[in-house]
């Protein structure tokens, strides 16, 4: 059992990290870099070189009002051979007027890795949620293509005690062909990117922008739903994890900002 808690708070015009416990092999890093930056960027570092048989990830965070919270992940994330199987608990409760966001890098499922991942979220009124994870087929330069057990990853996202939207994502190479339609079709990388909003925000013109983006990436496809008023899903299928990982990245850098400097960084990232 691994567990790692933390707290995000505002106070004095600055959001702080307000309370955190974690236990081994988690660790806490803060990365922001930028005193005029008034945001908290923390990174969830790992002593361990991924996840193994048996473990159990705990994941907790509260972002307390008005506080905006980015994580970022330290690394690829290994998913070892197994027999039992692996799994992950994430919890986020969001407080009215706050931010929190989280691209993680890519998951490399090794051969006869078994892995659940199942994340809620709970937001109240005026929250911007942006949650992004990417699956690969494995090792691919080393002949484990499609050679894991089971992915299986479950997001749902909650607005007043509602769900609003539920993500769920079932891969099961040995049952099912990969390549077969409605699954991977000839593609080895997926990647998917949440964005809601509890508050009111243009969200024709985050789908534009979205949109703008994608169509910059050679070599993939994708595409933009809204299932709800309140929620954008990005899905893209590519052949390279870094090159997903760096296009979701660019996607956050754009939600993260305040509606007038978003659009300054499109510019910036389309020139």
């Amino acid at each position: 059992m691994n567990r790692l808690s933390l707290i995000s708070s505002f106070k004095n015009g600055r959001s702080r990290l307000k309370d955190s416990y974690c236990t081994r092999p988690f660790k806490l890093a803060n990365v922001g870099i930028y005193r005029q930056d008034p945001a908290l960027y923390l990174m969830v570092m790992s002593s361990s070189p991924g996840i193994l048989d048996g473990d159990h990830y705990d994941i907790d965070v509260r972002t307390e009002s008005h506080s905006r919270l980015q994580l970022q992940s330290q690394s690829y994330q290994r998913l070892f051979n197994m027999k039992t199987g692996a799994q992950q608990q994430q919890r986020i409760h969001m407080e009215a007027q706050s931010v929190f966001s989280y691209v993680q890098h890519p998951m490399v499922p090794h051969e006869n890795a078994m892995f659940k991942s199942h994340t809620v979220a709970h937001l109240e009124d005026d929250c911007q949620f942006t949650f992004g994870e990417i699956i690969t087929c494995g090792r691919k330069h080393s002949g484990e293509v499609f050679r894991f057990s089971k992915l299986h990853s479950i997001t749902e996202i909650f607005h007043r005690g509602k769900l609003i939207l539920k993500d769920n994502l079932l891969l099961q190479p040995q049952l099912l062909p990969m390549q077969a339609i409605g699954q991977m079709e000839g593609y080895t990388h997926q990647a998917t990117l949440l964005f809601i909003h509890t508050g009111a925000a243009d969200m024709e013109s985050n789908m534009t922008a979205l949109r703008q983006l994608l169509e910059e990436e050679q070599g993939i496809v994708g595409g933009i739903s809204v299932p709800d008023a309140r929620c954008l899903v990005v899905r893209i299928l590519g052949n390279g994890g870094e090159q997903l990982y760096n296009c979701l990245r660019k996607m956050q850098r754009y939600l993260w900002q305040p509606a007038g400097v978003a659009d300054e960084t499109l510019k910036t990232a389309t020139t």
